[in-house]
C-alpha cells in the first residue's frame, strides 16, 4: 500500500506555526502587556478615585483642550491632505518625486526635534512670529501652536491612506460619467468621493487619534500652562513626575479609551460605507 504523498508548497516566509508565533509575542509583549499594565494600575484606583482625579478641574480643562484642538487639527489635515494625495497622484510637475517624499518626514522626525523646530519658527523672535505677532496674531505657546503641531505630526496619515486609492482608481468610470454629461464635481462627488472616503475616514481616525496623545512637539510650543495651553499629555507627564502613578495611568485610560473609540466609531463607518459602495 503506497503511502498517500503530501505536497509541502514552499514559500519564502516560515511556517505557519513559527510566524503567528512570532505576532503573538510581538502583539503580547508590544501591544497587551503595557496596555494590561495600564488596565491594572487605574482598577487599583477604585472608582471613587479614578473619578475625583479625572473630573478635576485642571483634569477636564485638559480633555477639552485636547479634543478641541485635535478636531480641528484633524479637519484641517483632512482637507489638505485630500488636496495634496490629489495632487500627487492627478499631475506631473518638477519635484514632485521630492514633495512626494517630504511627506513622510514628520515619521521619520523626532517629535521633539518638530517641537523645537515650530518653536523657532512661530515664536516672537522667529521667521513667522516676529510678523504675525505685531499683528496681534500669536501663534507660540497658544491653543494655535498646539493645533498647528498636532497637524503636522499626523497629517502623513490621511496623504497616505488615501493616496493608494486615488492611485488603483479605474479611470474608465470617470470617462464614463463624463460621457454621460457629468460635470467635473459631479464626478468627483458621485464616483471618486465614494471610492475613497473608507480610506479617508481611516486617515483621518489614524491623525484625531495621533493628536490625542501628542506629546514630544507640543512640550516646547504649549508652555504647559494649566487651564491655557496643558494638553492631557503633559498632565500626564506632570503627574509621572510627582510620582503619582495611579493618577496618571487614570488620564491615560480616558485618552486610551477615547481613542478606542474613535477607531471604533470609524469603523463602523467604514463597514458601512462599504456596504453601501458593493450594493451599488
Amino acid at each position: 500500500m503506497k503511502r498517500p504523498i503530501f505536497k509541502v508548497r514552499k514559500t519564502v516566509m516560515p511556517g505557519f506555526g513559527i510566524t503567528m508565533g512570532c505576532t503573538l509575542l510581538y502583539l503580547t509583549v508590544i501591544v497587551a502587556l503595557p496596555l494590561f499594565a495600564l488596565i491594572m494600575k487605574t482598577a487599583s484606583l477604585g472608582f471613587a478615585d479614578f473619578w475625583a482625579i479625572i473630573s478635576s478641574p485642571r483634569a477636564v480643562a485638559t480633555f477639552k483642550l485636547t479634543i478641541l484642538t485635535s478636531a480641528a487639527a484633524t479637519v484641517f489635515n483632512a482637507l489638505f491632505g485630500l488636496l495634496m494625495a490629489w495632487v500627487l497622484v492627478r499631475y506631473e510637475f518638477p519635484g514632485k518625486r521630492l514633495l512626494d517624499a517630504a511627506v513622510d518626514l514628520p515619521f521619520a522626525l523626532p517629535t521633539a526635534v518638530a517641537g523645537l523646530a515650530l518653536v523657532t519658527v512661530l515664536s516672537k523672535n522667529g521667521w513667522i512670529g516676529q510678523y504675525t505677532e505685531p499683528l496681534g496674531l500669536y501663534l507660540a505657546y497658544t491653543p494655535a501652536g498646539i493645533i498647528i503641531a498636532m497637524a503636522f505630526t499626523s497629517i502623513p496619515f490621511v496623504i497616505r491612506t488615501v493616496q493608494p486609492v486615488l492611485e488603483d482608481l479605474n479611470h474608465d468610470v470617470e470617462e464614463a460619467a463624463e460621457t454621460l454629461g457629468a460635470n467635473p464635481w459631479q464626478v468627483f462627488s458621485h464616483v471618486i468621493w465614494p471610492m475613497i472616503l473608507p480610506a479617508f475616514l481611516a486617515g483621518s481616525a489614524l491623525s484625531f487619534a495621533r493628536g490625542l496623545g501628542e506629546f514630544g512637539a507640543i512640550v516646547f510650543i504649549s508652555a504647559n500652562l494649566p487651564f491655557k495651553t496643558e494638553v492631557t499629555s503633559l498632565l500626564v507627564f506632570v503627574r509621572l513626575d510627582e510620582y503619582e502613578y495611579p493618577a496618571a495611568a487614570a488620564l491615560a485610560m480616558v485618552m486610551l479609551l477615547m481613542a478606542f473609540a474613535m477607531l471604533l466609531i470609524t469603523n463602523l463607518m467604514q463597514a458601512r460605507q462599504l456596504r453601501y459602495a458593493e450594493r451599488n
